[in-house]
């Protein structure tokens, strides 16, 4: 199984919840990167991956995304300025770790790591998705895992839909219809979590909805009939939303299966970039014990 991490999602949450008041020799906060420090080095010696992949985010104005739909998260407040910085340290600890590491201009972490699931997938290769983002649910499939590391919550495939509602197959599609107020993307009014998943289990995709709204008024929904005008209405929208909620899983990320390895950490770059930081013992010893783990 290759384990790939959502990284972003953990810088913010060590951001918000580690140490504040750490700094580097020049006086910069260092908090951030070391609660996901020390989050990556718990679940490498938890799990003992042979492939890890680590994915971040970078800055949203230029994502394709963006370009079809120029609101797209444009409801959500620039990063603080002191976590940008601390932002490529994150970086340079899993590069230290003996970690692939990936980002890109236009795509987004779920891209890439939509990208590498679906190549591990056809080297024979299941996936483990680290991530608190409900959106990569749509990539899992039987044998891979969702898992929730910070909050401990693990589920299979078949267990996405009894959490969510909805399979992973049909999840891009349950998103278009709901939309999603935290990536400022708009849904279909009156169609909420529960009315989305019912015409997910019906229609097979969105395309199977449209090609057949009259059966929408013989189902058992609240407001059936006149649901097929809301949704006839929001065609358009719903479409284009469907662009922005599905993931890409075609980019050329110029790396094989051997790339995903997961390596033996670099104890003397990981030293000086820990001296830099201002961190004391405790992630050193981490990193000799990571270092007398087998390589992948």
């Amino acid at each position: 199984m290759i384990f790939l991490i959502d990284a972003s999602v953990y810088v913010f949450r060590a951001y918000h919840s580690a140490y504040p008041g750490m700094a580097d020799r020049d006086g910069n906060p260092t908090h951030a990167v070391f609660g996901f420090a020390r989050f990556i080095g718990d679940l490498i010696e938890r799990i003992r991956p042979s492939y890890m992949a680590v994915a971040f985010d970078q800055r949203r104005a230029n994502s394709y995304r963006s370009r079809i739909y120029p609101a797209y998260k444009a409801n959500r407040e620039p990063h603080p300025v002191d976590l940008l910085a601390q932002f490529e340290h994150c970086r340079e600890v899993c590069r230290c770790l003996g970690l692939a590491v990936f980002s890109h201009p236009e795509y987004e972490a779920d891209d890439i790591i939509g990208t590498l699931s679906c190549q591990m997938r056809e080297a024979g290769v299941r996936s483990g998705f680290i991530t608190r983002d409900k959106d990569l649910a749509q990539l899992v499939r039987d044998g891979d895992l969702f898992w929730d590391y910070g909050a401990r919550d693990q589920f299979g495939y078949h267990d996405i839909e009894r959490h969510y509602g909805v399979a992973p197959e049909r999840f891009a599609d349950y998103l278009a219809l709901t939309g999603d107020t935290s990536d400022n993307i708009p849904g279909v009014p009156g169609v909420g979590p529960k009315t989305a998943a019912s015409l997910m289990k019906e229609f097979e995709s969105l395309d199977d909805l449209y090609g057949n709204l009259s059966r929408v008024a013989a189902l058992k929904l609240r407001g059936s009939k006149t649901l097929i005008d809301k949704l006839r209405e929001c065609r358009e929208s719903v479409y284009l939303a469907q662009q922005l909620t599905r993931i890409t899983c075609d980019m050329d990320l110029g790396v094989g299966v051997e790339g995903l390895r997961r390596g033996t950490p670099d104890l003397p770059a990981l030293g000086g970039l820990y001296d830099h930081l201002g961190f004391g013992p405790f992630l050193r010893r981490q990193g000799e014990r990571l270092s007398q783990l087998p390589s992948g």
